[in-house]
């Protein structure tokens, strides 16, 4: 399956979940503080261990269409060595972290099977 180089906006709404260990924790909380300052977006929780599909402690945040262009430059611009998962929000979360990604920086492998758990 081949994946764009650059993130393409064509959907209405994302996450980027921005990925840290132990190492780079203090620099993922400083970035944290300057997308708070610098866009209105929702940001989640700062998970000091890895929760869902995603391998490693991460923050999330949820931008749409609008704020795509801006938002992913800037965290491109400014996200140092952290590897940072986009993806869409489309209702089909298997579908969201497979065929819908873009990574930021090295991608990580992600735990999709929690997607075939039945709810």
């Amino acid at each position: 399956m081949s994946k764009a180089t650059h993130p393409i906006n064509q959907h209405v709404a994302y996450h980027a979940h921005i990925y840290f260990d132990e190492n780079s924790a203090v620099f993922a909380s400083e970035l944290r503080g300057m997308l708070q300052k610098e866009f209105a977006l929702k940001v989640g929780r700062f998970h000091e261990q890895p929760v869902g599909p995603h391998p490693a402690g991460s923050f999330q945040v949820i931008f749409g269409r609008e704020d795509f262009a801006g938002f992913v430059s800037w965290l491109e611009c400014n996200r140092g060595e952290l590897s940072v998962l986009i993806h869409a929000l489309t209702g089909d979360d298997l579908k969201d972290h497979t065929d819908y990604v873009y990574w930021l920086g090295k991608p990580c492998d992600l735990n999709l099977a929690i997607f075939n758990k039945p709810h």
